[in-house]
């Protein structure tokens, strides 16, 4: 009695804890980041940055190295993103999978659209905006110039109105845009587009005048207001960077989050080629200096009087100096789009970034998880489907383990077998626990049998579950991916819920917040059922405690993953029924019963030669 009363305060507990932490916690994140959007929407400045009050554009700030654009006087206007794009003079961005335009005002590229992303699945959805300019709600987007330190020569700033020699920027059509400072310095900024997502940006500048002077250039990414994030530890969201001690270091990956930088302390980073930028669950913004450039890389943060966060991740290369009558240059390389993983591993091999691929959280389990998206991505040239892709991997992996598996199950049956002696040490020992553990490692030891082995196909099965969920959760090319039926996107969870008939009654079911875990639909109960099944024909727990929770967890997963991605449950759901197949095959075998105890073996087959005596 005091088992049960011990396990019902358990799940009491447990389930408190959860909803605790779903009104308590999540609710009011959940809140703030509504509010925060809210706020950056209301701002009301200047649109375009400017330095702060009394400062020298390019003077040095406390390192002695001259300082780039300031965020502290950036805020944003709120106006429409068509409003804002409509206020400048622009170059049209044409490219074959995006599509925007740069500013003449600062030469920034602030307007990338990526046609062939869509926010939800819908027909009428609109594409995905990456970057958006000033003077419009949440602006993002790339600066590049030159600073001086100790220098009072004119330099481009985010005010500066440039030159373009072409109306439209497109795959091999490269712009370049021009501006003379008055001093004799004539700087020009070459713009180029792949047939992808990769900009190439070369800034010149040539001294027609008489004096000498030292220019460093610089390369940012600025980011206002701070953008919702899942909050999730296994996927990062974020500031992200590689920094590399010299050009045969390998790299160092770091990763911030938006609430690391909330100290306004710059974190700096000395790096020999390298990459900086913003990532985002499927898209990113990244710069990329010369694989050989030696360079001073920093994520920032500022927070003016309007409350609206503004984030920056830069780079500032090493002085050049410039002598009368002579140019110098400097060459920048921006990924501004999907993270699609071939296409991140072909930049990385091609332009000799270090580990680029590192841009796609892979995880703790890289080894795992990017040969299980590889095989499904094959496999999907081969059927058609993502989601029948994903279930080839499971038949794949499981003829793999399979003589692990096969000797696991065959211990697992063993312990069937043993069912109804142990439910007579039950009886005849009672409450006394100690006297009936020491009877039960008696009996295994008398049966050799290990009561741990039935363990392992769980185990072999968490690490392809998580490489699965990994990839499910995080490849651009598992998002919206379609299966069959009312599974429109395998990356998400299923439409379906119980509170309207699974679709056949005519009622919408409103979103439960915190208790929408209990909204659960078709395929989760379908992996319920799996799971009971399962665990039906596995070994009773000796403890009563034990086989009352063990006879709860079909009921816990089903509820719990009710709101993972459908493809994740719809994968659980196929590995239990292989696993049933698998494991009532080898049970009839050996002449096991499934509902428990042992029966009289299949006459068919031949029973197992008897060793000969020694």
């Amino acid at each position: 009695m005091s088992d049960q009363k011990n396990l019902i305060i358990a799940i009491a507990v447990s389930v408190a804890i959860m909803l605790g932490f779903q009104f308590f916690v999540e609710a009011p994140k959940q809140e703030k980041l509504r509010q925060q959007q809210v706020a950056q929407q209301q701002a009301q400045t200047p649109t375009a940055p400017g330095a702060a009050p009394g400062a020298v554009p390019g003077a040095p700030d406390a390192s002695g190295l001259p300082a780039l654009p300031s965020l502290a006087q950036q805020v944003d206007q709120a106006a429409s993103r068509d409003k804002a794009l409509g206020e400048t003079p622009r170059v049209k961005i044409e490219g074959k999978r995006l599509f925007g335009s740069l500013s003449l005002v600062g030469g920034r590229i602030d307007d990338v659209v990526l046609p062939e992303y869509r926010e939800t699945i819908e027909k009428d959805s609109k594409p995905i905006h990456l970057f958006s300019p000033t003077g419009g709600p949440s602006p993002y987007y790339a600066e590049f110039g030159w600073t001086a330190s100790g220098s009072s020569v004119a330099l481009p700033t985010g005010q500066t109105r440039w030159t373009a020699d072409k109306d439209v920027l497109r795959p091999g059509q490269p712009v370049t845009l021009t501006w003379e400072n008055g001093q004799g310095l004539v700087f020009s900024r070459k713009i180029e587009i792949d047939e992808n997502y990769l900009f190439t940006v070369t800034q010149s500048v040539e001294n027609k005048g008489g004096t000498a002077v030292t220019l460093f250039p610089y390369a940012l990414v600025s980011r206002h207001g701070t953008p919702h994030t899942d909050g999730l530890y296994i996927l990062h969201e974020g500031p992200v960077g590689v920094f590399r001690e010299k050009a045969s270091d390998g790299g160092t990956l770091k990763e911030l989050s938006y609430k690391d930088l909330s100290d306004d302390k710059a974190r700096e980073y000395d790096s020999v080629g390298g990459w900086v930028g913003f990532t985002d669950k499927y898209w990113q913004a990244v710069l990329v200096p010369g694989a050989e450039q030696s360079v001073k890389a920093r994520f920032t943060h500022a927070k003016p009087a309007s409350g609206v966060d503004r984030y920056q991740a830069d780079y500032l290369g090493g002085g050049q100096q410039l002598e009368a009558g002579k140019s110098i240059s400097a060459t920048s390389l921006l990924f501004a789009g999907a993270k699609e993983v071939k296409l991140i591993d072909r930049y990385e091999e091609t332009h000799k970034i270090a580990k680029f691929e590192l841009s796609i959280d892979w995880g703790w389990f890289h080894f795992l998880t990017k040969p299980m998206f590889y095989s499904i991505d094959y496999l999907k040239g081969l059927l058609g489907n993502i989601g029948l892709a994903m279930l080839a991997v499971t038949v794949i992996v499981k003829l793999i383990f399979f003589p692990l598996a096969y000797k696991s199950y065959v211990a697992m049956s063993s312990m069937k077998k043993l069912q109804p002696e142990m439910q007579k040490m039950r009886e005849k020992y009672g409450e006394d626990r100690a006297k009936m553990q020491q009877e039960l490692m008696a009996l295994y030891k008398k049966e050799k049998v290990n009561p741990a082995a039935g363990c392992l196909p769980i185990l072999l099965q968490i690490p392809v579950f998580f490489a699965l969920y990994k990839v499910l959760y995080i490849a651009i090319e598992m998002r919206h991916a379609p299966f069959y039926g009312w599974i429109r996107d395998l990356s998400a969870p299923d439409p379906t819920t119980w509170m309207n008939g699974f679709g056949l009654l005519p009622w919408d079911v409103p979103h439960l917040g915190p208790l929408q875990i209990l909204s659960i639909g078709v395929w989760p109960i379908i992996m319920g059922i799996s799971m009971f099944l399962q665990m039906k024909m596995n070994p009773t727990p000796p403890d009563p405690v034990q086989q009352k929770i063990f006879a709860l967890m079909p009921l816990v997963f089903t509820f719990m993953l009710g709101s993972f991605a459908a493809g994740l449950v719809i994968y659980w759901s196929w590995n239990n029924t292989l696993s049933i197949l698998q494991q009532y095959v080898i049970m009839r075998r050996m002449g096991v019963k499934i509902g428990g105890g042992a029966e009289t073996p299949d006459p068919a087959q031949k029973p197992p030669a008897a060793k000969p005596k020694k």
